[in-house]
């Protein structure tokens, strides 16, 4: 019995023995707490860190591709898809806008905000 939990020991990454002892310190087995031992090789991300499978498309900047010019702050349907649920202006990280548009796009929110075609935060 003594030969089975040993034998068990180094495929689990050594739950039974020193789980309890020593844990986060540096000890004989410790190298099998955090290591890549305990996973399987076809991980979900695919390959060497995790990346390689999915592959994200550079953002355009959607007034650039459409050449508009003036974003009209009247115009609160085209304003909506940059404002977040609580009221918050999206960053252009994660819209794509370039520097130029997203200067004219916040003017324009904080324009139609002010005349209340937009609001400041969500009624909770």
């Amino acid at each position: 019995m003594a030969d089975e939990v040993q034998g068990k020991a180094p495929e689990g990454g050594a739950p039974a023995q020193g789980g309890g002892q020593g844990s986060g310190q540096g000890g004989g087995q410790g190298s099998g707490q955090g290591g890549g031992q305990g996973r399987p090789p076809g991980r979900p991300g695919g390959g060497p860190g995790g990346r390689g499978k999915f592959f994200r498309r550079k953002k355009v900047c959607k007034f650039c591709t459409e050449k508009i010019d003036a974003i009209p702050y009247r115009d609160v349907r085209l304003l909506q898809g940059f404002v977040a649920e609580r009221g918050k202006i999206v960053p252009r990280r994660l819209t794509g806008v370039c520097t130029t548009h997203q200067r004219r796009l916040t003017r324009a929110i904080k324009q139609a905000r002010n005349i209340a075609l937009l609001p400041f935060a969500t009624h909770h």
